[in-house]
């Protein structure tokens, strides 16, 4: 009864104000909270205003209109995020980043520190989760179904259906297949057809 009073109250708000916020209905993150933990201090205290996704107060979302997301994904939703998507970041379905996380899209420039240098955009599949304080550097592409381990630094590719660790991050062992279902989940709202 409680999970549909806060979808009634709270979860009208938070649809309307994330357009880019897909996740399940009911038992993933209660609206109330959304709404006096990150949508309060995004829209009130203007902290990450332009993101269409939740953002934790304590994290840093530059660039969003550069960041192609999928659903059960929510850059910077997590305490101590940094996300800097200047050269862009398009990311699949079901991709989770641990706190601490940073992904750095584009360097400054090595003659001219107050411009970015220009690389590919990182990639990032669908079934993956980052680590806790892991680094995603410019340029790099990680596969589907892959686990990158806290504390890594991910300078190269990384190929589907693996676990990767270290510093550099290496590929360490095959990953079980993936799960979940996302055809099974009741979302908040309508999801895009092209994300199933």
């Amino acid at each position: 009864m409680f999970k549909k009073l806060d979808f009634f109250f709270f979860g009208w708000i938070i649809n309307w104000m994330y357009p880019e916020y897909y996740r399940p209905k009911y038992g993933y993150l209660r609206y109330y909270i959304l709404f006096f933990h990150y949508l309060l201090p995004q829209k009130l205290f203007r902290l990450n205003p332009k993101v269409k996704w939740p953002v934790h107060f304590t994290s840093k979302v530059i660039a969003p209109e550069n960041i192609t997301k999928g659903i059960l994904c929510d850059p910077g939703d997590n305490p101590n995020v940094y996300i800097q998507a200047k050269n862009g970041l398009i990311i699949g379905n079901n991709v989770g980043f641990g706190t601490g996380s940073k992904v750095i899209s584009a360097n400054h420039s090595h003659t001219n520190h107050s411009e970015h240098s220009k690389t590919p955009p990182i990639i990032i599949g669908n079934n993956v989760f980052i680590g806790a304080n892991s680094v995603l550097l410019p340029g790099i592409k990680i596969g589907n179904n892959v686990i990158i381990g806290a504390g890594s630094i991910v300078c190269k590719d990384i190929i589907s259906n693996t676990i990767a660790v270290g510093n550099p991050c290496k590929v360490v062992k095959e990953n079980s297949p993936y799960q979940e279902s996302i055809i099974k989940i009741k979302f908040n709202k309508k999801i895009p057809k092209n994300c199933l």
